[in-house]
């Protein structure tokens, strides 16, 4: 008996195309944005995003769907930050966070001082409470989300957040306190 084995659908370029565009239009101002409140620093953000795209479009014909494909790329833009602050501790040795400084005097005006405090407290955080907090209120994941884009249980996710937030909290009541 001969069967005839089909050779498995090759990937639509086309499509992958198409969805990495619309990806990267609709979603790549939010990935820069989470990037920045994990690297500190703007132009490295825009790096570790354009790294993330760019080895999305390399897999972009066996991706699904847009949320597949959002997902994916949220987890290489948490890894890629990660890695960028390996390299800043490497190249620079340890130094303890800096608070988030804006850019330049348009920025500084923009900011108000509340939100200045926020970013200054969330600085202070280890790096995966950081991580948790700005995927969770900044992103607004879901709990699996978070877990699945940092590698971690859903109950870690929960405990982690939970830490964060205490930590948060002292903090920007010490920066409410420091300023009556």
């Amino acid at each position: 008996m001969t069967g005839v084995v089909e050779a498995p659908e090759a990937p639509d370029r086309g499509r992958a195309g198409e969805l990495a565009r619309h990806v990267y239009a609709a979603h790549r101002l939010a990935l820069v944005r989470l990037a920045v409140l994990l690297v500190d620093e703007t132009a490295a953000a825009e790096d570790v995003v354009q790294d993330a795209f760019a080895a999305f479009v390399a897999r972009a014909p066996r991706v699904r769907d847009e949320q597949a494909a959002l997902a994916y790329l949220r987890t290489s833009v948490v890894n890629g930050a990660r890695s960028a602050l390996r390299r800043r501790r490497t190249a620079r040795g340890y130094t303890p966070p800096q608070p988030v400084a804006p850019d330049g005097p348009d920025d500084l005006a923009v900011l108000g001082e509340e939100h200045r405090a926020v970013l200054a407290a969330l600085a202070t955080l280890p790096q995966r409470r950081r991580e948790v907090v700005v995927l969770r209120y900044w992103s607004g994941l879901s709990e699996q989300e978070i877990a699945e884009a940092l590698g971690i249980s859903r109950g870690a996710v929960k405990s982690t957040a939970s830490r964060a937030l205490a930590q948060l909290e002292v903090a920007l009541g010490a920066t409410q306190e420091g300023a009556r």
